[in-house]
């Protein structure tokens, strides 16, 4: 699961940090760039030592520039990180972008009601949490079996 629990043995506070599943490590998108570069070069073995080569060289070289910056990109995207930090009084939520930005939210914790939507939001499953005067999303990047789990995780942590 791409989200993890971490109780404060000192206190009565539990955090919880979400975060994008990412299937790829940077040394796995680099393995990816490298057999694809390896592979497209095999047709080109037959144009060896023949002027062709010199104009089919830069388009090859120009796909696997575009699959890297792809991968790249995508990676860089899915740098959010969300940490909900619940205590005995108050729950506060931050949301983390790629671009530095965060967004927070807070409410007394007696209050929060913890909600799936099945129908009707952005994702299928999608969970928020409703409290001070706001309802904000949370783990709307996971997958709809990691929503599933993560709103009876929050249903038994705010039933505490």
């Amino acid at each position: 699961m791409p989200y993890r629990w971490s109780d404060t043995p000192s206190s009565s506070q539990a955090e919880l940090k979400l975060w994008p599943h990412n299937a790829l490590s940077h040394a796995g998108t680099a393995w990816l760039v490298l057999l694809f570069f390896l592979a497209a070069c095999l047709p080109l073995i037959g144009f060896v030592g023949s002027i062709a080569i010199w104009g089919l060289l830069p388009f090859m070289v120009l796909a696997t520039w575009a699959l890297n910056f792809a991968l790249t990109k995508n990676k860089r995207d899915r740098q959010i990180v969300e940490i909900l930090t619940v205590s005995p009084d108050v729950t506060r939520l931050e949301r983390h972008d790629p671009k530095g930005d965060v967004q927070s939210w807070e409410a007394q914790t007696y209050w929060i009601k913890v909600t799936l939507h099945e129908d009707g939001g952005p994702v299928p499953n999608y969970v928020t949490l409703r409290g001070g005067g706001r309802e904000v999303e949370i783990g709307a990047f996971l997958s709809e079996e990691e929503r599933k789990a993560l709103y009876h995780d929050l249903r038994r942590a705010f039933a505490r």
